[in-house]
């Protein structure tokens, strides 16, 4: 393989989520006054901390952003992932293969909170795989689109980062992989990566049984 580490993203790379807990997020913002679309939540979220979209929140709702309103759709978050969370189509196989080529230095580095990663991962049977190895954004200085989490991944497995290959979903993600100076791979199961390509990705893929082959 061409690189000494792999680091993934969690949400929409190795679990199906972001409808999830886009959908509860939608829910709970149309109960302060702000109503979206499913699609329009998610183009607005996906990649990014909900506390960093704070002032477009009260400028929407016309309420005030408070803690308590946070923890509130944590919880509801993650009880809704608990019950419906699945893992990415055949990326069971690829975590399993590459796992097991770089001798265990894979991560999860995630612009997540820990408590939902180490969950989602549990339910779908991941987590044997990334424990002692994920990295959260909210324990970062600063979350991707800043290259922090993804360093700290590197730093931890003993690899320079310019050896790592990151796998990714969004724009904001391939961001930060790019601006740790790793060689950044574009999951797009939809088949139109051309965003992903714009702002730094290497290569873009469509089915994890691809992954392995892209990365060698």
């Amino acid at each position: 393989m061409r690189f000494d580490a792999v680091l993934f993203d969690c949400d929409g790379v190795l679990v199906d989520s972001e409808s999830i807990t886009c959908g509860v997020l939608r829910d709970m913002l149309q109960d302060l006054g702000w109503t979206l679309t499913l699609q329009e939540c998610m183009d607005i979220f996906i990649g990014k901390m909900v506390a960093d979209e704070r002032v477009r929140i009260e400028a929407e709702t016309g309420k005030p952003f408070t803690q308590e309103w946070l923890a509130a759709f944590r919880q509801r978050r993650n009880e809704t992932l608990d019950a419906h969370i699945v893992a990415i189509p055949n990326v069971h196989a690829a975590v399993q293969h590459l796992h097991a080529a770089t001798q265990g230095r894979i991560a999860c580095a995630s612009g997540a909170d820990r408590p939902k990663i180490e969950l989602m991962l549990s339910r779908v049977g991941l987590l044997p795989h990334f424990e002692g190895r994920i990295f959260s954004g909210h324990e970062m200085p600063r979350s991707k689109p800043f290259p922090d989490v993804y360093l700290a991944a590197a730093a931890h497995l003993g690899v320079a980062s310019e050896r790592c290959a990151v796998v990714e979903d969004t724009t904001v993600g391939v961001r930060a992989g790019v601006a740790a100076g790793a060689t950044v791979f574009a999951y797009a199961p939809l088949g139109d990566g051309r965003a992903l390509l714009d702002v730094g990705a290497h290569a873009v893929f469509t089915d994890m049984k691809q992954l392995v082959g892209v990365l060698s």
